[in-house]
């Protein structure tokens, strides 16, 4: 398993993961604040992601079950296109749970 630490400088935090270096928007910032995510369940996501799928705008979306919060399925958005790569958002993705609840893998 891949390890992950937040290193939180003033401004403008850093992950480091299996990824490398990525870098938060504002907006990412805002929306784990808004939307009460924890920092542990993005580190779980982007880590060892139950799923990711990577889309044809540049942007990978990794997808994870966080079993803490009522089994519901947390997205983070990821645009690798920015060097280094930039976390763009995150949300609990309601339509997850039906596509991916019953397949294997």
């Amino acid at each position: 398993m891949h390890k992950l630490w937040v290193a939180s400088c003033l401004d403008n935090p850093v992950l480091f993961c299996q990824i490398g270096v990525v870098e938060e928007t504002n907006h990412f910032k805002e929306m784990l604040e808004e939307r009460a995510i924890r920092r542990d369940w993005v580190a779980e996501t982007l880590s060892s992601p139950d799923r990711a799928e990577q889309l044809g705008d540049g942007t990978k979306h990794y997808f994870k079950c966080i079993h803490e919060n009522g089994n519901r399925w947390l997205k983070v958005v990821v645009n690798e296109v920015d060097d280094p790569p930039r976390l763009v958002t995150v949300y609990f993705d309601r339509t997850a749970r039906r596509r991916y609840e019953n397949q294997s893998g």
